[in-house]
Parts: structure tokens; sequence; C-alpha cells
């Protein structure tokens, strides 16, 4: 008798946020209000049962425990800056990379297009070239003037 009514406080507790009612061995609908009222302060914050708490979301809050990221090193491409000098449609561009002032056709990469980055003429920025065409890159950055 005494573990069927430790178990029944156990279930009232976990489930104190609820309004249902739990049903007895007799067939006796208890109310849960007075089921909590009887149990002790002590096994009443026991119950890990969270129902009504704000999730976290995906975004930084929660960055104590966590690893710190790691940039993928792509040892296939050639980085260098350059100022965009030409908007072109579909999202492409002409820069003048700075080391040669040669001009190359970039298109923006998909981080930047994720985020909804402006690139405006005049603009620095960090374009990745493939060893296999140098006139053709990939904006991956866009300084701040």
């Amino acid at each position: 008798m005494a573990l069927a009514k430790l178990f029944f406080l156990v279930a009232a507790l976990c489930m104190a946020c609820s309004r249902a009612f739990l049903h007895t061995q007799h067939s006796a609908v208890v109310p849960l209000r007075q089921m909590v009222s009887e149990a002790p302060m002590e096994s009443r914050r026991q119950c890990t049962t969270i129902m009504h708490q704000k999730k976290k979301g995906r975004g930084g809050q929660n960055t104590e425990g966590a690893t710190p990221r790691e940039k993928k090193v792509k040892d296939d491409v050639i980085e260098v800056e350059g100022v965009v000098k030409e908007s072109l449609p579909s999202a492409m561009f002409r820069v003048e990379i700075s080391p040669t002032n040669q001009i190359i056709l970039c298109t923006i990469s998909g981080k930047i297009r994720k985020n909804f980055v402006r690139i405006l003429v005049g603009d620095p920025v960090k374009v990745e070239l493939s060893p296999y065409d140098l006139t053709r890159g990939r904006i991956t950055f866009r300084y701040k003037k």
C-alpha cells in the first residue's frame, strides 16, 4: 500500500503542471492538486519534467560548452583581394584583383548568398581563384569600407 502511494505521489509530481486527473487502484479520481499538496517539499524539487519553458534556439545563445569551429582548409584555391568594378546579372561581378590589376569574372559563394550579403560596386572583397582557370573566381568575403 505504501509503495502504491509513493508511486502516485511521484507521478503527480512529474505531471504537476498539467490539469489532468490520476486514477487510483480503487478507480477513484483524485485531483493532482490534492496529491501535490500532501507531498513533502524535498520530493517536489526532484521533478525533472519541463513542460512550459522556452526552448533554446539554434543561435549562439548557449556557447559555453561548445567546441570552437574550425574552417576547412582549401588547398587547391588561391585567395586574393580585390575591388568590385561592375555588377552583372545573375549575381556575377567583375572584380579587379589587387596584385596584378587584372579584371576577373566572379560569382557569390553559397554562404554569402545564404546570408543575403549585399555586394555593391566599389566594395573590397576576398576572392578565391581556381588554379585551373584564373579568369573566374568566387567572392567569399566582403570587407567593410
